[in-house]
């Protein structure tokens, strides 16, 4: 498996292009995924990081890997850190105005092995700033991510994998 470091060294470079798509119109995105009437695009902000799963099992099912969290960094359009991306889901900004969102849509990724494309519903938990009034999120353009397909047994239970991945996060607010 390619390590976490590694896969981020080589995606550093694909992320500056990537980020430079920040306000183009949603054109490639399910017609299930698009962002409600009345909002307009805020930013795209591209993620590198970790999906986490921990090998969970119980009665007579089979072990299998559960998604737990992802763990990532998040860069504007000029490819400057400015936030995280963890656990709940939540999108916390630099300057702490903090978003958690709930799955209101999927769509199975275009790219092979790659985790599925969401609209999120959003409400602000934190400071108010750069994320606070951000209503919707669309996570479009995944690599990577997927559950190992192989490793968990009544003998791994309990252990966790993290799995490089990237997407980018649309933002969406009132208009």
């Amino acid at each position: 498996m390619t390590s976490y470091r590694t896969w981020d060294a080589a995606v550093t470079v694909a992320l500056a292009a990537t980020a430079l798509t920040g306000l183009v119109a949603c054109a490639g995105v399910p017609a299930g995924l698009q962002a409600a009437p009345g909002l307009r695009p805020l930013m795209t902000v591209a993620a590198t990081g970790v999906q986490v799963y921990e090998c969970r099992g119980s009665g007579p099912a089979a072990p299998g890997w559960t998604f737990v969290a992802p763990d990532a960094e998040l860069f504007d359009a000029q490819g400057r850190f400015i936030g995280r991306h963890g656990a709940g889901p939540h999108w916390v900004a630099n300057d702490g105005s903090r978003i958690v969102g709930s799955v209101s849509a999927r769509a199975e990724a275009p790219a092979a092995g790659a985790i599925p494309w969401l609209l999120l519903a959003t409400h602000s938990t934190g400071a108010t700033g750069r994320f606070s009034p951000v209503a919707q999120i669309q996570r479009v353009n995944t690599e990577g991510g997927i559950a190992p397909d192989t490793g968990c047994s009544s003998a791994s239970l309990g252990q966790q994998r993290r799995v490089p991945y990237r997407a980018d996060y649309r933002l969406f607010v009132p208009a």
